[in-house]
């Protein structure tokens, strides 16, 4: 076993009995020094619903993990939460935060040289903040979602918090009453949970179970339910098992089963910010893969689930049908997931699935048969052209064409955007241009949920293009590209767009470009000056001098 508290404790030395001393403090007895030391990584926080519920969970996973023979100690990890730092400068640290918390746990964990770790979480940056700190300790571990929230109801409709944001553009288009724009914010988040569609996080909770670093049918379990907590305390006992085992996280995160956990993100149509978070994931853990890697996957792989944003069921209604589960094993039985990667459990994910068996029900809906799929192909593409030269995502399901060109409204920040929308400067036919929102520029590659919404909100989610070097929400939809690489701050030609340049996006054709030509693409650069760092000092100055493009996840140790 590598060098950890347990072997220093045993072979004892100059610091056996100060190191004794202190962990006696916090419970441990004589017995106890021979036990794996288990970290318990516990994103439990009242600032938002997401992590609200995380307690509990890890309570169980505590004592499970006793009862299991080891000795846990928790620490606290931090969240922040886009949905309610949206729209403003605190959104600026929601990506930021994915970093502070794989810093976090690796801190704790590596500080304390423990055993294993379980990682609790539940908000968007959670996740693959998490699971890159796992990757890159390669410490035995096992992530725990802290569980989806249960959706809110009004006039007889589910509610999600995407409900509260397209309420926004309804009701400043005055297609929505009063009644309606109260009753919708006060029922949307009904219970604590992460956000109920199939959104950031709950693309990554459920492509955790695909990667093979949490267990099956855990990931759309409703926060509250008693059977997320039961869940927290298998993923305990099979945490032990795998100390014991000395087996590790790069035993399971290799290149076949992060395209397991794309595969699955393809047929579940989960969130673009998966493109940038498994680039980080895979850095982490130092596999080879690339954001082209992403549209090889798209082609192969159709959507299989009628999910919101863009469909009509939500992670609960995901859950009694059958879950992901359900989903590999459909992808499994047609050739498109790796059956020989290895899983936490010691058993490969083929084996996991043959043991439970999961079969698609014909009384539901939300899990679509395999030769009647929503898409045939997957709906996160990667763009290239002389607007982003790197590659950028576009979420292509919903759309009855996928493709527009038209004349560019261009805009220097997310607030500029936003009071054009709701003063009815954007119209149909447009394309807009939201930059200086990138990992640099922002900082910290902000979301674009208030924008689009707006715009969905007045009935022009088909009719208007939206381009940013920022990222989107998971719960976006519509004709939306994101993480337009190389982005505006750093140069990137999507800085020297003009207000009424001609702009086509089109993803039959993989394609976007400004349609003027080099020349004066070239004219444009020279007179082009780099604007001053919107921060210069403390966390937000650091990310700005870190971070790398997004085309390689926006990761800030890539040296």
């Amino acid at each position: 076993m590598a060098d950890n508290w347990r072997s220093r404790l045993i072979t004892g030395g100059i610091n056996r009995s100060p190191n004794r001393a202190m962990l006696r403090a916090v419970g441990f007895g004589d017995d106890d020094f021979q036990k794996p030391i288990v970290g318990v990584a516990n994103g439990h926080s009242n600032m938002n619903p997401c992590n609200a519920g995380i307690q509990p969970l890890v309570d169980r996973a505590m004592a499970a993990l006793r009862d299991a023979g080891a000795m846990p100690q928790v620490f606290g990890v931090p969240t922040v939460t886009d949905g309610i730092g949206m729209g403003t400068e605190g959104m600026k640290y929601s990506l930021v935060s994915r970093e502070v918390i794989a810093d976090a746990i690796e801190t704790s964990t590596n500080g304390q040289m423990m055993d294993g770790v379980l990682v609790v979480g539940a908000c968007d940056k959670n996740m693959p903040g998490g699971m890159m700190a796992i990757a890159r300790m390669n410490v035995p571990a096992i992530y725990v979602y802290g569980g989806t929230i249960k959706p809110g109801k009004w006039k007889g409709q589910d509610l999600t918090i995407v409900s509260a944001f397209e309420a926004v553009g309804a009701f400043t288009a005055g297609k929505m009453s009063q009644e309606d724009y109260d009753g919708i914010e006060r029922n949307a988040c009904p219970t604590v949970g992460a956000c109920g569609g199939m959104y950031t996080a709950n693309t990554m909770s459920s492509s955790f179970e695909a990667l093979g670093m949490s267990l099956l049918g855990s990931s759309q379990m409703a926060s509250p339910d008693p059977e997320k907590a039961d869940s927290a305390e298998a993923s305990a006992r099979v945490l032990v098992e795998a100390v014991r085992k000395g087996l590790k996280p790069r035993d399971i995160i290799t290149r076949k089963s992060i395209e397991n956990a794309v595969s699955l993100i393809m047929a579940t149509g989960g969130s673009t910010n998966a493109v940038l978070h498994f680039l980080a994931i895979a850095s982490a853990a130092e596999v080879d893969w690339s954001i082209d890697d992403f549209e090889r996957v798209r082609k192969v792989t159709p959507v299989l689930c009628d999910l919101k944003p863009s469909g009509r069921f939500v992670a609960t209604d995901f859950h009694r049908a059958g879950g992901v589960p359900v989903v590999l094993k459909m992808l499994l039985d047609h050739g498109l997931l790796h059956g020989d990667c290895m899983t936490i459990t010691g058993r490969t994910i083929g084996e996991e699935l043959r043991a439970m068996n999961p079969v698609r029900r014909d009384d539901q809906e939300v899990i679509r048969a395999w030769d009647n799929p929503m898409y045939k192909q997957g709906h996160l593409a990667i763009l290239k052209g002389n607007l982003a030269t790197e590659g950028c995502v576009a979420k292509i399901t919903g759309l009855k064409n996928p493709a527009i060109t038209g004349p560019a409204r261009v805009y220097d920040s997310e607030n500029e955007t936003m009071e054009a929308i709701v003063a009815g400067k954007v119209k149909a036919g447009d394309v807009v241009v939201i930059r200086y929102e990138g990992p640099k520029g922002g900082p910290g590659m902000q979301e674009m949920l208030a924008p689009t919404s707006a715009l969905i909100g007045q009935g022009l989610g088909e009719s208007v293009g939206l381009i940013t070097d920022g990222r989107f929400s998971g719960a976006t939809w519509g004709m939306v590209v994101g993480h337009v690489a190389p982005e505006a701050f750093v140069g990137g030609n999507i800085a020297l767009v003009k207000d009424g340049d001609s702009i086509t996006i089109d993803a039959h054709k993989l394609l976007i470009q400004v349609n003027i030509s080099d020349e004066e693409l070239a004219k444009r650069r020279a007179e082009w000056k780099q604007p001053e760092p919107r921060y210069k000092r403390g966390l937000m100055g650091k990310f700005i001098k870190l971070v790398s493009t997004a085309s390689k996840g926006a990761v800030t140790d890539q040296f």
